[in-house]
């Protein structure tokens, strides 16, 4: 059959329009493209003018001629969203630019796209705020913008796009509060405004998504209560709100949500008790409530939640004892219930939850005895039972848990012996059971464990007899801290296959030896505590070049090395002789990525004893103080610049403070104290800008103390002692202005002088018994602020501040060992 000509004209018309059609619409997509960075870019070699952008080009989709698909995830873009044609292409339906290098900002002619149901910009470089154009897309569905730099506020005209249903704009810099208008919104399934600035309370209207499955509010500024409509949310199957500053009572309306399988509501203000309602959720598989202020105890009714993966309740201040519901909890893995005030025993019950894997239950009250059915957890992993109040014997039973990595115990009232058995954990990588009471000797059977044992810390406890060699060819050993136990003989040889050792703590002890010169074997050693032991003997010249070059601390003082301080040892310290300019944030030495254990020690700075937590990589120390070195200061001390203690303090120290020493510019405490050091002290130590205790006292210095900077705050204690020196503070002036200090004659003391006579009076009177104490204070407090001079009273307060804690650290000291003593017998 003949087709009419007119027929055949429009056919032809309508063709050639839509052939005209897609090759503007191709000719805007190459314009794109020749402002991309990249013109090389191989997935989009085939976008020429040569070929078919409907047939042949990558990610180009048509219909009917029609670019309505424009999908390029991850070519590797690099340019402006800005220049994308957005006027050019009104039949797009779906577009996804997602995880490439776009930039700028989405411009308002993206309200062109008035056909659009799909757009995904996720894990760009988008900048500026939405614009209020996207709200005319009213056939969208699904937007995704995540991972961007937006900014600015939500637009209220998003109410517009009633069809939408995916709003995904997390991890943006967007501010401002989140919109009423956003509770318009019926069909929406899924919102996720996570991780932005947003402020201001959750809009009441959100109660109104009733389709909604998952809500992400978390990572923001938000405040105030949790509405309590967000109980008519019954699809709600995902809620997160973790990280703002929410603050009240979580509403037990959140039992209404029977769909609910993750609710995360951490780091926020939250008071009240956790509601008994969280309970009824018997789809639940994640809890997180931590670090809120939660009181009370914790509900029986979360026995209930069978299918509960992880129960985390850390850092709140819940009370009283763990319900042995608990252990109905069978497939639970992983346990936070860690610094709080819960108290009582661990429950028989927790023997049922057979799939636990991690068990963390520090940082409490918890007495008794460790249940012998804590056995029968067989896939545990990690457990965390330290700072609580147990006591009684560590399980033989602990065997049982072959795949045990981390134990820790620490800071409890454990007794007895070590078992033996723990040498059977296969897995063990750190062994955590400091400040107990345990006794008896090591067991020889640790030599078992050298193959993946990387943390022994057993410090602070009763351990007596030698240190057996225990440590074995290959040992991964990376920290071993023994101080404070009251251990003997030599050192063991064996230490030297610990080639991965970075932390050694032997200190307060009594180990008999001289000085471990095969050390120098262990390559990666950072810290060295021998403190407080009866080593003695010279420090010999060292031959090993690599020998201490890690080495951040070391701390020999209290024992009886003589001779003349080593130079080698001091040339040796090559990460004293360097400072990280490159730091930006706290660094802290141990196992890059370890989360379980934190290295510590024991060190003496500025007058006092402190037991760091961590060690920054940033502080280096060097204590040889208390101990009979004789000779020269070596000059090579100046080269430490890194350095941020020195104490060579009680020592038989002779000849001139080098002036090398000026170079130490981070130094913040030189104690030179009690020596035999002579001549004047070098003009060069005024610029040590950073020292904030300095003592040069009982010696047999003279001449004038430097003056300016940091010298200008030192006191009289600073140099006591000393009787040729001359300048404040001692005197008055120097050289002919010299005026001496007397008892005699017309000379009165300075301001200076007086606080510190006062302040020995004022020591005296004040630990003399609280209610002296308390009188002469309250007239100090008066006199202070009546002359306005607090920062005398400042002094005052933390000379006295100083001698209580080493006074109470001298009886705590005293306590231990009278304790041991007892023990012992």
């Amino acid at each position: 059959m003949m087709v009419p000509k007119i027929v055949q004209f429009l056919i032809i018309l309508y063709l050639f329009t839509l052939t005209f059609a897609s090759m503007e619409e191709a000719i805007a997509l190459l314009k794109w493209k020749a402002t991309f960075k990249n013109q090389t870019n191989s997935l989009l070699s085939s976008w020429t003018q040569s070929s078919n952008a409907c047939g042949d080009w990558y990610g180009v989709m048509c219909l009917n001629g029609r670019v309505s698909k424009l999908d390029i995830q991850g070519a590797r873009v690099i340019g402006k969203l800005y220049d994308f044609p957005f006027s050019t292409l009104p039949f797009l339906e779906y577009v996804d630019l997602s995880v490439n290098n776009l930039s700028g900002t989405i411009p308002p002619e993206i309200g062109n796209l008035t056909n659009l149901v799909y757009i995904d910009l996720h894990t760009n470089q988008i900048s500026g705020t939405i614009p209020s154009q996207i709200g005319s897309l009213s056939k969208l569905q699904n937007i995704y913008i995540y991972d961007n730099l937006l900014n600015g506020s939500i637009p209220a005209s998003l109410r517009n796009l009633t069809n939408l249903s995916i709003l995904s704009l997390y991890q943006n810099n967007i501010f401002g509060s989140i919109p009423t208008e956003i509770g318009y919104l019926r069909s929406l399934t899924y919102l996720d405004l996570g991780t932005n600035s947003l402020n201001g309370s959750i809009p009441t209207s959100l109660g109104n998504l009733t389709n909604l499955s998952s809500l992400f509010l978390n990572g923001n500024h938000l405040s105030g209560f949790i509405p309590a409509l967000l109980g008519n949310l019954t699809s709600l199957s995902i809620l997160y709100l973790q990280e703002n500053n929410l603050s009240g009572s979580i509403p037990e309306e959140i039992g209404y949500l029977k769909s609910l399988s993750q609710l995360f509501l951490a780091k926020n203000s939250l008071s009240g008790a956790i509601p008994e309602e969280i309970g009824y959720l018997r789809t639940l598989s994640y809890l997180d409530l931590s670090t809120n202020f939660l009181s009370g105890s914790i509900p029986t009714s979360l026995g209930n939640l069978n299918e509960l993966y992880l129960l985390s309740l850390y850092a709140n201040k819940l009370s009283g004892s763990i319900p042995s519901e608990l252990g109905n909890i069978g497939r639970l893995v992983t346990m936070y219930l860690n610094i709080n005030q819960l108290i009582g025993s661990i429950p028989d019950s927790f023997g049922n939850l057979r799939n636990l894997q991690w068990m963390y239950l520090h940082n409490n009250n918890l007495t008794e005895k460790i249940p012998s059915s804590f056995c029968n957890l067989m896939k545990l992993e990690v457990v965390y039972l330290g700072r609580n109040n147990f006591r009684g014997e560590i399980p033989q039973c602990l065997v049982n848990i072959s795949g045990l990595e981390v134990l820790k115990i620490e800071d409890n009232n454990l007794g007895e012996d070590i078992p033996s058995s723990i040498c059977n954990l296969t897995s063990l990588r750190i062994l955590d059971l400091g400040r107990n009471n345990l006794k008896g000797a090591i067991p020889q059977c640790f030599s078992n464990m050298g193959g993946h044992l990387e943390v022994l810390d057993i410090h602070q406890n009763n351990l007596y007899g030698t240190l057996p060699e225990i440590f074995s060819n290959g040992s991964v050993l990376r920290s071993l801290d023994l101080h404070d136990n009251e251990l003997e003989g030599k050192i063991p040889r064996s230490l030297a296959n610990c080639k991965n050792l970075e932390i050694l703590d032997l200190g307060d002890n009594h180990f008999n030896d001289t000085f471990p010169i095969w050390f120098e074997t262990l390559p990666n050693l950072k810290v060295l505590s021998l403190r407080s032991n009866k080593l003695h003997g010279s420090i010999s010249a060292l031959s090993n070049e690599n020998m201490f070059s890690e080495l951040r601390i070391i701390d020999l003082s209290h024992n009886a090395f003589t001779g003349n301080l080593s130079t080698s040892l001091f040339q040796k310290l090559i990460a004293m002789r360097t400072i990280d300019q490159t730091a930006k944030v706290p660094t802290y030495l141990g196992k890059s990525g370890e989360r379980d254990y934190n290295d510590s020690v024991t060190v003496s700075t500025k007058g006092m004893e402190y037991e760091l937590d961590r060690i920054s990589t940033l502080f280096k120390t060097i204590d040889l103080s208390s101990n009979k070195f004789e000779g020269h200061i070596p000059s090579s001390l100046g080269d430490l610049i890194a350095l941020r203690v020195l104490n060579l303090s009680h020592n038989r120290l002779q000849g001139n403070i080098p002036s090398s020493l000026g170079s130490l510019s981070l130094v913040e405490s030189l104690d030179l104290s009690f020596n035999q050091l002579s001549g004047e002290i070098p003009q060069q130590l005024a610029g040590m800008t950073f020292l904030s205790l300095l003592n040069l006292s009982h010696n047999h210095l003279q001449g004038c103390i430097p003056q300016g900077r940091q010298f200008s705050t030192f006191q009289n204690n600073s140099y006591e002692g000393n009787d040729g020196l001359q300048g404040f503070p001692v005197s008055k002036g120097c050289g002919s202005n010299w005026t001496p200090e007397t008892n005699n004659g017309d000379y009165e003391p300075d301001d200076e002088e007086s606080n510190s006579e006062f302040l020995n009076d004022f020591w005296k009177a004040a630990l003399m018994g609280y209610g002296s104490g308390l009188c002469i204070g309250l007239s100090i407090i008066y006199f202070m602020i009546s002359t306005g001079n607090l920062k005398w009273f400042v002094r005052i307060v933390e000379g006295l501040e100083q001698k209580i804690i080493m006074r109470q650290r001298k009886k705590q000291r005293s306590q231990r060992q009278n304790k041991r003593r007892k023990n012992r017998i």
